[in-house]
């Protein structure tokens, strides 16, 4: 009896455990293996800017994908009235999520030179950064382990903070969370690909 996206958007972020690896398992790790990595730094193109550039591109990717599902809202439009309010804060939530994951698949991307691996290694970082804040897994530390322990978990885990957003409350807390996530990969990337340049 009620006009809402929760179930919707309640499997973004197990879609995006594997389509956001598959988009970013390729952005540095076939610069690596083609050996044009070396080739793009020597130009005028910093390591920042190439970072800045594939993120944004691939975001920009996502952010498609993720809006060509409107008629999803149009038919609960038409079914009901939804709250446009909470329906936009989904769309935020998955947008900051999908960015969070990229990030993460833009650093074990530049770890490796193979596509696969990093598919991987980012399939198992999504999923740890997914259980750390999931209610099933937090349950079950806090019969063992102290509050804060398990407080801390849950904290550095995806879920609290998107499903904070997804019942429509935009925190600042939770943007500077994603905001957070996000840039520390990035930065991780940007260590990783200066080392491996050799700047």
């Amino acid at each position: 009896g009620q006009a809402d996206l929760r179930s919707f958007f309640f499997w973004h972020p197990w879609l995006y455990l594997i389509l956001v690896p598959a988009v970013a398992m390729r952005l540095w790790a076939e610069e690596r293996r083609q050996g044009t990595m070396e080739l793009l730094f020597t130009t005028a193109v910093t390591p920042v800017q190439a970072i800045a550039g594939k993120m944004v591109a691939a975001w920009a990717f996502l952010a498609l994908a993720l809006a060509l599902t409107f008629p999803v809202p149009l038919t609960a439009a038409w079914l009901g009235k939804p709250d446009w309010g909470v329906v936009f804060s989904g769309y935020v939530a998955s947008l900051l999520l999908a960015g969070a994951y990229l990030s993460v698949g833009m650093l074990t991307s530049a770890l490796t030179r193979n596509q696969v691996i990093s598919f991987i290694l980012s399939v198992v970082m999504g999923l740890f950064l997914i259980l750390a804040g999931f209610q099933p897994v937090t349950d079950l530390l806090s019969q063992w382990a102290p509050e804060w322990l398990v407080n801390g978990v849950a904290a550095f885990g995806f879920m609290p903070h998107y499903e904070a957003m997804q019942r429509g409350v935009l925190d600042v807390r939770d943007l500077l969370y994603f905001a957070s996530v996000t840039g520390f990969m990035l930065f991780l990337t940007h260590l990783v690909l200066g080392n491996r340049s050799g700047r």
